[in-house]
């Protein structure tokens, strides 16, 4: 394990520059350097003192699994959810995307119906139009889109996906947070 290379990946996750890091563990830039780069090694107390700063627990920090990443999710892992008898379909294109910070999906969308109303938070949302005609309403406002346009929005307003048309509508969603 490369421990070096974690604190300065969890680091950098956080926008934190070497200085910055130093400044918040009474550290210096130099010093923090060096551990990024395997030179010396931190006591126990520093070492978790660097990673409360940088928002992480030992236990996750030693957790391999963690820090994999994933490129690619067969056709058969995504999880769908079929409620196209009450006006939408489901379709999670990454297994568990809801522990991550995004969670991609696609929605189809009956002629008439709509997806839940969301109250507003802190996510930020991308709706890519896959097929048909999309209408979202942000507060008060309706937006449409067509096939190969998009939304992009703080979702700090409530906020709803519905198709008006007569056709179906399949949206690409990939949302922040907690937007499904």
């Amino acid at each position: 394990m490369d421990i070096g290379k974690k604190i300065k990946d969890l680091r950098r996750q956080k926008n934190l520059t070497q200085e910055e890091l130093g400044e918040r563990t009474d550290l210096s830039k130099g010093y923090i350097s060096q551990l990024e780069r395997n030179l010396c090694s931190p006591s126990m107390e520093t070492f978790f003192n660097i990673l409360e700063v940088l928002g992480s627990e030992p236990k996750d920090f030693f957790n391999e699994k963690l820090f994999d990443q994933r490129i690619y999710y067969p056709v058969e892992e995504h999880t769908i959810y079929d409620e196209y008898d009450n006006g939408y379909l489901l379709k999670w294109l990454v297994p568990d995307s809801n522990e991550y910070d995004m969670e991609p999906v696609i929605i189809t969308l009956k002629p008439g119906c709509e997806y839940k109303k969301f109250e507003p938070s802190m996510s930020e949302s991308f709706i890519y139009v896959l097929e048909g005609v999309a209408s979202l309403r942000i507060g008060k406002k309706i937006y449409k889109a067509n096939a190969s346009e998009s939304f992009y929005f703080k979702a700090n307003e409530s906020h709803q996906l519905f198709n008006d048309t007569k056709e179906d509508v399949r949206v690409l969603i990939v949302a922040t947070e907690s937007y499904l």
